[in-house]
């Protein structure tokens, strides 16, 4: 390292920000093509308050870094600046690749040479937003669906505001203005379904795909649950091909070839009485079908638990608890509260057998996340900065598939070191699967989680691998605080929800200083989690079932009030 490197480091590092500032310029002064001494002024300029300049900064390096590494990676770089057409074969391959900040600064130069088609937009926006960048992908989403005219394009950006500032009241206005722009369609016939008398309740499901994505391990406890005797089932998957190994009575009606019009026939076809969503404002959606009312009653719930917007939806599924927070202005549809928790999960196979906190035998208390990096929000990472300053000792793992990308990894200790947390204390790892991604749980002591956007799928699969997660849930809770809170009280881990900020890292640090407790605590997590409503799906599905009926009941009563007005 340069000594002004060294010295400005120091500097940053003790909260010096102008004596580093000024070491870092001058090493750029002399070295324009020196990344690392950018990365360095970008962590100076932002903790003196400055982030206009911060940005510029990270912007530099970012572009500096991802050059470099193509170039050495075989990419043409003078073709890049000039050849839009090459720029994008470029993007799409880094993309694909999962080094998604590394294809973001090729995308912006595909853009600069004249590519200036939809989809190339879009995929630079998501290549933002899966590194965090949420305002800047809100942007672009924005321009492109208003230049294009695009409901998937805005979909996007419905889905985006949860990552920003105040997402979901940003979130609610965008859904609502969506339903508004693509859902606001004329209303359908009346549904004639017959009463349940003598019959069986019939559901359907829809999602591109129920088995091939993550949608599995909530979905298989409920599937497997269903009472055949009780309820008929359709799922409505894009193609049947990934969802032929339900049990056999389940019944699958693949809907991807089939527009919104055509898909709404057969459903209405099939005479569902309760039609659920399970994607929400997410890529392969089919809330047009929803804005055609094709069954009498319609809810939305496990992949996206937030508004929709379409008023044609009734219900949202929820959680009840003593307390639950009014949350009623962030939906259009009606919250219908089932039990403890939102949904039962069902862990992979191949887990490994519950081993004591780690830091017992390293002596270094390691605090990870395996959250998706476009939760890290400034004010987890405020909080998360705090423990690592005074906790010196720790160490912190990021993994996820994106932090394979070097830029990826670099920014990020960047915004870290701003908050005086060295480089070197933020490691990271990428994807992984089978043993080897069960073995990265136990090397973890405690699980930060994000927010406002809280972890989900990464929580539950911490707590099934029996380790412990701290989220910071608000007083009151937010959306996904009171989402995370439910899932950590359902674990018997209340005192891992913290109301605030300040008690997040208060509870991280006590737990971080007595290794015996926080070796208790970890010992309480895989029971508490097996034992649980969160494994219970056999006692869910009935609770969902007498859901079921009943809100097909209340329709029913509605529907005959008005026939019998109208007569």
């Amino acid at each position: 390292m340069h000594p002004d490197l060294a010295a400005g480091r120091e500097a940053l590092l003790e909260g010096r920000a102008a004596d580093a500032a000024r070491a870092f310029a001058g090493q750029v002064d002399r070295e324009p093509g020196d990344f690392e001494a950018r990365y360095w002024l970008a962590s100076a300029l932002l903790l003196m308050g400055e982030p206009t300049a911060a940005d510029q900064a990270l912007s530099d390096a970012r572009t500096l870094h991802a050059l470099s590494v193509a170039r050495a990676r075989g990419a043409d770089v003078a073709r890049l600046r000039s050849d839009a057409d090459y720029a994008n074969q470029i993007a799409v391959t880094l993309y694909g690749q999962g080094q998604v900040a590394m294809a973001s600064v090729v995308w912006a130069m595909a853009i600069s040479a004249g590519r200036d088609d939809g989809q190339v937009f879009a995929n630079y926006a998501l290549s933002l937003q899966h590194q965090g960048r949420a305002e800047e992908a809100s942007g672009v989403y924005r321009a492109v669906a208003d230049q294009f005219d695009s409901s998937a394009m805005r979909q996007f950006l419905v889905y985006a505001q949860l990552f920003c500032h105040d997402g979901e009241a940003r979130h609610f206005a965008e859904a609502c203005a969506w339903a508004e722009r693509y859902a606001n369609v004329p209303p359908p016939a009346p549904h004639t379904n017959p009463p349940l008398a003598g019959r069986k309740l019939r559901i359907g499901y829809v999602a591109p795909t129920f088995a091939g994505s993550q949608l599995r391990q909530f979905v298989a406890p409920i599937f497997e649950n269903h009472d055949p005797g009780a309820v008929e089932v359709v799922l409505y998957p894009a193609d049947a091909a990934k969802d032929a190994d339900w049990p056999a009575w389940i019944e699958v009606r693949p809907i991807g070839h089939l527009d919104d019009a055509a898909a709404t026939a057969l459903i209405r076809q099939d005479r569902i009485d309760i039609l659920s969503d399970l994607w929400g404002h997410t890529a392969g959606s089919r809330l047009g079908v929803f804005a055609r009312k094709p069954a009498p009653v319609q809810i939305a719930w496990i992949n996206f638990y937030h508004t929709t917007g379409l008023p044609q939806i009734d219900y949202v599924l929820s959680a009840a608890c003593d307390d639950p927070p009014d949350h009623s202005a962030l939906y259009v549809e009606k919250l219908w509260r089932l039990g403890p928790v939102f949904t039962p999960f069902q862990p992979a196979a191949g887990r490994l057998p519950p081993a004591p906190t780690p830091a017992l035998a390293t002596g270094v208390v390691t605090f990870g996340s395996f959250n998706h990096p476009a939760k890290l929000s400034a004010e987890a990472m405020d909080a998360w900065a705090e423990v690592l300053r005074r906790k010196s000792d720790a160490r912190l793992l990021l993994k996820y598939a994106y932090y394979a990308d070097p830029v990826m990894q670099r920014q990020t200790q960047a915004q870290f070191a701003a908050r005086g947390v060295a480089p070197e204390r933020v490691q990271f790892e990428g994807k992984s699967s089978g043993e080897d991604y069960y073995r990265s749980f136990r090397g973890v002591d405690l699980m930060l989680d994000c927010w406002p956007a809280t972890g989900s799928t990464t929580t539950l699969e911490a707590l099934s691998n029996g380790v412990p997660v701290l989220a910071m849930v608000g007083d009151p809770p937010t959306l996904g605080g009171f989402y995370a809170r439910t899932i950590l009280r359902a674990a018997g881990l209340s005192e891992l929800a913290a109301p605030t900020p300040q008690a997040f890292v208060e509870t991280a640090l006590a737990l971080a200083e007595d290794l015996s407790a926080l070796d208790a605590l970890r010992a309480r997590v895989r029971p508490g989690f097996d034992d649980g409503p969160l494994s219970d799906g056999a006692g869910f599905t009935r609770r969902l079932e007498a859901g079921y009926g009943q809100m097909f009941e209340t329709w029913r009563a509605a529907a005959s009030a008005r026939h019998a007005l109208s007569a």
